[in-house]
């Protein structure tokens, strides 16, 4: 694709693209989110949930409360450049401050100490088959997924070159990882404060 054909093309023209890069992904302005998956173009879903968002907010309070020291913590939407075809936007990261030349003005580029995911009915496969093995790859250390309905938190450790899922949390079960020591909450000092809404 011509660079005259980039400038006047949006998300929806390069859609069918592949092998697209990120700055192909750059120069989009279309008002939709995307990924880049192996350099093609993935129109993400519609905004979250309400729901989502509060379990979000929540996560990174409890989070901040014993780790703002040691790390930063960056929150949905914001750019994980993980190769020149792999842009993902995940919910939560956390990256260690010694490592803070890893996070630039447009995005972070490499890998996150720690990624979190919240579900939603249209991303679990995409978060839990398809992330799953795209983090793994890319040596993410950790990598967290959130049942928003039940308040339950999956993490996954990195062990060589996959996953093996450390330990399984829910209600009032400390929240710990074998990599970020400072973290310690429980899923029901969160989920406590996330009222029920109608649908």
């Amino acid at each position: 694709m011509s660079d005259k054909e980039k400038k006047g093309a949006s998300g929806h023209d390069l859609l069918k693209e592949s092998n697209l890069t990120y700055e192909d992904y750059a120069s989009i302005d279309d008002g939709h989110r995307y990924e880049l998956v192996n350099g093609q173009l993935e129109l993400m879903s519609p905004g979250p949930s309400v729901t989502h968002q509060m379990l979000s907010f929540e996560m990174q309070k409890v989070i901040a409360r014993s780790c703002e020291s040691e790390y930063l913590i960056l929150y949905a939407p914001f750019d994980v450049i993980l190769a020149s075809n792999e842009v993902r936007q995940p919910d939560l990261i956390l990256v260690h401050r010694q490592r803070m030349n890893i996070i630039k003005k447009h995005g972070v580029e490499g890998a996150p100490d720690l990624v979190i995911e919240i579900l939603s009915p249209s991303t679990i496969k995409r978060d839990k088959m398809d992330k799953l093995k795209t983090y793994a790859i890319y040596q993410i250390p950790e990598y967290w997924i959130v049942e928003p309905r039940t308040g339950i938190l999956e993490a996954y450790v990195l062990q060589g070159k996959q996953y093996e899922i450390a330990n399984i949390f829910q209600e009032d079960e400390l929240v710990t990882s074998p990599n970020i020591p400072c973290l310690s909450f429980t899923m029901e000092e969160i989920m406590s404060k996330i009222p029920n809404l109608e649908d």
